[in-house]
């Protein structure tokens, strides 16, 4: 992962936990649901990124491959 693809990740992660928190969702349908808007997110946001950048962001970089490598 380079720096872009962790932000990304990092903001669909925190888009969810907010819905999560203030819509007081219970029950797996309902935290399923805020997951795929917080991952909706955060790839809209990718495309975005990606069209105004003329560039894919996304890598083939494995990050735990060059750690253990």
């Amino acid at each position: 992962m380079d720096d872009f693809e962790l932000i990304l990740t990092m903001l669909g992660e925190r888009t969810t936990t907010e819905i999560h928190r203030t819509e007081d969702s219970k029950g797996m349908p309902k935290l399923k649901k805020d997951a795929k808007t917080g991952g909706s997110v955060a790839g809209q946001t990718r495309k975005l990124l990606e069209k105004r950048l003329k560039r894919s962001i996304v890598t083939g970089k494995n990050y735990l491959s060059e750690v253990q490598g």
